[in-house]
């Protein structure tokens, strides 16, 4: 498969993990090892925790203008391009029980949404997602066709339902979502269903579909962060995520912290008498991401700093306040950066923009592709 050997492994970045399908490629380093990566896991990045709140509008006229967009966003993305790809069902090994558990596509696709945004967002941004939550899913499926992992115990990857990881069932969705749960998940039903026969595809492969939260204004390109390029996944413009709430954050921790963190951390570092001096030499992506930073001598990416004080975000701005001996990390967005972001998604949804627009402003020269016939659901 096309592009297979580009990703690898995600990393375990617990206090950091949330419901989101995405990637985690290793940070470009040299003597990095490549493996493939089977888990469609939020890469334990800043997702969108799923809300219990009201969305906008009332039902009736959100199924309408649902409808309306469909047939509009239809003509515009189909054009009869059917890809060779599809399946009608995921192998899934569920964390909390063990078990490799058969999921319909089109239960995984609603069960995906649900646990990957807020029922508020717009529509469209609802059918981006799924859209890219099938895709996501599909190309670790055939990563594994080719190079099964066996700690998946045959399955294409790994979620956890009943904490809302990955994807979720109809039953926990609607206790999550409480006294309207019925209505919640038929608005989710009907985005992901409009959809579910959707996927990306780049050189007529299912591409990598990583997503994030926030980014910080622009979205990151993936060869800043992990080993391996892909041609789709390329800085866009998302000035959306600027309005996010939490776009902006900011932690301070002492000194004493921030160093004994370090030296836990990359023992080999030497870190200069002068705090001002421990992260020195920053260098950034076009996208204000840091991929390279003096630490003591030792040379980081921004993602181990991302890692090492629990940060939203490697887009962050170090300083050291020599008056209360801290050091002030001032964090934009939330998440890697790389791919659709899912509050400039709704940002954008709210413009006008339709499924099929979103995903084009955010993934690079793919086509959108209804799956093989036998697939079709």
């Amino acid at each position: 498969m096309k592009g297979a050997a580009l990703f690898i492994a995600i990393f375990a970045l617990a206090l950091l993990i949330v419901p989101m399908i995405a990637l985690n490629f290793e940070t470009p380093a040299v003597n990095s090892a490549q493996t493939q990566i089977y888990r469609p896991g939020q890469e334990q990045d800043g997702g969108i925790q799923p809300e219990a709140t009201q969305p906008e509008g009332a039902p009736e006229e959100e199924a309408r203008e649902a409808e309306t967009v469909q047939a509009e966003a239809e003509d515009g993305v189909a054009s009869g391009s059917t890809s060779e790809h599809g399946v009608l069902s995921f192998n899934i090994l569920n964390e909390s029980t063990g078990r490799v558990e058969t999921v319909a596509l089109r239960d995984f696709v609603r069960g995906a949404v649900a646990s990957e945004m807020p029922v508020s967002f717009h529509p469209e941004a609802l059918k981006a997602q799924a859209v890219a939550a099938h895709t996501f899913a599909l190309h670790n499926h055939m990563v594994q066709l080719e190079n099964p992992d066996p700690a998946l115990k045959g399955a294409d990857f790994f979620a956890d339902p009943a904490n809302m990881l990955v994807y979720t069932t109809e039953e926990r969705a609607k206790a999550f979502y409480g006294d309207n749960g019925d209505i919640y998940w038929d608005r989710i039903c009907t985005a992901a269903d409009s959809v579910v026969n959707y996927i990306m595809e780049y050189e007529d492969e299912p591409i990598v579909a990583a997503y994030h939260a926030i980014s910080a204004g622009q979205t990151e390109d993936a060869s800043n962060i992990w080993t391996g390029s892909a041609p789709y996944l390329q800085a866009s413009d998302s000035e959306g995520d600027l309005l996010a709430p939490d776009y902006e954050t900011q932690v301070t921790l002492p000194r004493e912290t921030v160093g004994q963190a370090i030296l836990a951390a990359y023992p080999e570092a030497q870190l200069p008498q002068n705090p001002e001096n421990w992260f020195a030499g920053i260098q950034r992506s076009q996208s204000g991401y840091i991929i390279q930073v003096d630490v003591g001598g030792t040379d980081l990416h921004g993602k181990d700093i991302r890692a090492l004080f629990s940060l939203r975000s490697h887009n962050v701005d170090i300083s050291y306040i020599p008056s209360v001996d801290c050091f002030s990390f001032q964090v934009f967005g939330y998440g890697h950066g790389v791919g659709l972001s899912q509050y400039g998604a709704d940002f954008l949804a709210r413009q006008g923009y339709t499924f099929d627009e979103i995903l084009r402003n955010y993934y690079t020269g793919v086509t959108l592709k209804q799956i093989a016939p036998g697939s079709v659901v």
